[in-house]
């Protein structure tokens, strides 16, 4: 049994392993994840699917020389383990421990950061195009699931690759998930190929056949060559891939050792664009992840022991707005809810059973959800688009083109607004306020309770008539507020020396800081600001104008948020009160429990008094 723990050098010597030593070295891999994400948290489901397919990889290329770049990223972890991170394990996804996704800065053996979905082939192609540029000769090999082949950037890539020549190796991990079940044609279409399972081993007889029909002079060599290629079509006619200009093997059993080598090596041998068509299952090897695989994407901490007697899940934003729009659903029959492969994520799971000719899956495509809720608003429908932050950023020109230069009433529930813990830089929603602000028509709001997230979903579904975004945070953290007024700013609290203005999660924040303040002698005053754009100025003014400064609190990159729309509206109304403001640096935010990293960024109540105290000092 290997001792993972202190295991910090690369496996560098796995093509001196036989197949069944190899498999003995999976069975410790998928042993060692268990008990090390039930630890830490982490994505297991996905990461237990690949760990043949990883341990093949290595075996038969040599990183970091070759390049690996890994769609998503969050099934890497077998990578890591194998290229000298095992003994890091038990700081995975951390503060200031190891990334849950691949990191250029963490090791040489991460090419490329990765962390959204269907990005994987466009960069592996620009690799593999550098190296071709700069007389390099290793290879390039992207991996990527099902499940990103429901996103057109994967095919946009397809395209240029199959049609370029240029040699590359991408695997596609079918595993008929990618966090929920797959939906769609393409999903389907891969179902198909996965019922053929003699295909690439048919396909590897006829070509053999073939290749021993003698040729004759060059016309008669032409054409039986063409001859060949006729035969071969009737026989086993073409997949997709074939038709975009790749070499297709599959597809193979995922956790055959045997197979999975065989493929690869002949991959490798290929100087053309290679698909290699892999059938895993989601979560293999571990019952109850194999059982729920959905479950056990992402888990937070767990008992081995005891799965069963785990609590119960407290309500977060995410539920209170799926049971919401539920419950309106049922007022408003012209209300439809879309998301993007995550009706689980977003709280859509109960709405999805009960409105299932409502309720629209559109897989990874938030570009598409977008346009399509466009589509339906100018019909007359009412969409409500469910996403997270960091994915809805993938969707910025259709936001603009298609739904607020026609002033559309389109709902977007923007969930996991702000900083959201372990899955760091990739997953952080810092920079929606920034992006939405800029656009024509487009309303923001930002509830600080589930109270009043329930009354921004009734007012932005049944009375407003224009694009409206409603951003939330991942949790459940809450402070009692006044009732929801579309526009309008409260009062929470007066005081003489300086007004405190924060929405969402940080107003509590905000409130914990003005009693610390209160302690040492400076009285603050207190807005919330519910209603981001079109933002409340009179009310800010107001305040301002008595205290004479201000300091702006939020959950958001510093430039582009509350901050900056304060500055504006101070600087347009000629005021000379003095200004802070308290957001997240523009850099990438590492990851860690957000308590953590707020504290790390002077966003926790101790800092903000602290800075509140120097900024009123100066």
């Amino acid at each position: 049994m290997i001792n993972f723990s202190g295991c910090n050098q690369p496996f560098s010597d796995l093509d001196k392993l036989t197949i069944p030593e190899l498999e003995t070295l999976c069975c410790e891999i998928r042993e060692f994840l268990v008990k090390s994400v039930s630890k830490t948290g982490g994505h297991l489901a996905s990461n237990l699917g690949v760990v043949e397919l990883t341990v093949a990889l290595h075996r038969v290329f040599d990183f970091p020389t070759d390049k690996i770049v890994w769609d998503v990223g969050h099934q890497s972890y077998v990578h890591k383990i194998l290229s000298g991170r095992a003994s890091q394990f038990d700081t995975l996804r951390q503060f200031g421990g190891l990334s849950g996704f691949p990191k250029t800065a963490e090791s040489p053996y991460d090419c490329f950061n990765t962390g959204h979905s269907s990005t994987s082939v466009s960069a592996a192609l620009g690799l593999a195009r550098s190296r071709d540029l700069n007389k390099e000769h290793h290879q390039v090999i992207a991996v990527f699931g099902d499940g990103a082949m429901t996103g057109g950037m994967l095919f946009e890539a397809l395209n240029d690759a199959g049609h370029s020549k240029t040699p590359l190796i991408l695997i596609l991990n079918d595993n008929a998930m990618s966090i929920s079940k797959n939906v769609g044609a393409v999903p389907r279409y891969l179902r198909n190929l996965r019922a053929k399972p003699g295909y690439f081993k048919s396909k590897h007889v006829v070509e053999t056949f073939l290749q021993k029909i003698p040729a004759i002079g060059t016309p008669t060599a032409n054409l039986i060559r063409k001859g060949k290629r006729a035969i071969k079509r009737i026989v086993l006619p073409l997949t997709m891939f074939q038709e975009l200009g790749f070499e297709y093997l599959g597809p193979i059993d995922g956790h055959s050792m045997e197979k999975l080598i065989f493929a690869l090596e002949r991959a490798k041998e290929t100087k053309r664009p290679t698909v290699v068509h892999v059938h895993t299952k989601k979560g293999k090897g571990y019952l109850p992840a194999e059982y729920n695989p959905q479950v056990f994407h992402g888990v937070s901490g767990f008992d081995l022991e005891h799965l069963e007697d785990s609590a119960p899940k407290e309500d977060d934003y995410s539920a209170v707005a799926g049971n919401t729009l539920l419950s309106l659903a049922k007022e408003d029959k012209s209300l439809v809810a879309i998301t993007a492969a995550m009706p689980g994520g977003t709280g859509l799971l109960k709405f999805a059973h009960t409105f299932r000719d409502r309720f629209f899956d559109v897989g990874i495509a938030e570009q598409h959800a977008v346009t399509l809720s466009a589509g339906m608003a100018a019909g007359g429908i009412k969409p409500v688009f469910a996403v997270y932050s960091s994915f809805l950023q993938r969707a910025y020109d259709q936001i603009l083109h298609d739904i607020c230069l026609q002033n559309l009433h389109a709902v977007f529930c923007v969930d996991r607004a702000g900083v959201v813990g372990a899955d760091g830089e990739t997953h952080h929603g810092l920079f929606d306020i920034a992006y939405l602000s800029a656009m024509p028509n487009m309303s923001i709001l930002s509830p600080s309770s589930f109270r009043e997230l329930e009354q921004m979903l009734r007012y932005a579904i049944l009375e407003h008539d224009a694009p409206i975004a409603i951003r939330y945070p991942r949790g459940s953290d809450q402070i009692e507020v006044p009732d929801f007024v579309f526009g309008k700013a409260h009062c929470l609290q007066e005081g003489q020396n300086i007004t405190i203005v924060s929405c969402g999660r940080m107003l509590k924040v905000a409130k914990a800081a003005a009693e610390l303040l209160a302690e040492e002698g400076i009285t603050a005053e207190m807005m919330s600001v519910p209603t981001l754009c079109p933002l409340d100025g009179e009310a800010l003014l107001q305040s301002v104008k008595k205290t004479g400064k201000m300091a702006v609190l939020e959950d958001h990159s510093i430039d582009g948020g509350l901050g900056s729309m304060v500055a504006s509206l101070l600087a347009e109304a000629k005021s000379e009160a003095g200004l802070l403001r308290l957001a997240y640096p523009k850099e990438p935010i590492v990851h860690g429990k957000v308590s953590e990293l707020d504290a790390r960024y002077g966003l926790d109540a101790e800092g903000v008094c602290r800075r509140i105290k120097e900024f009123l000092h100066e």
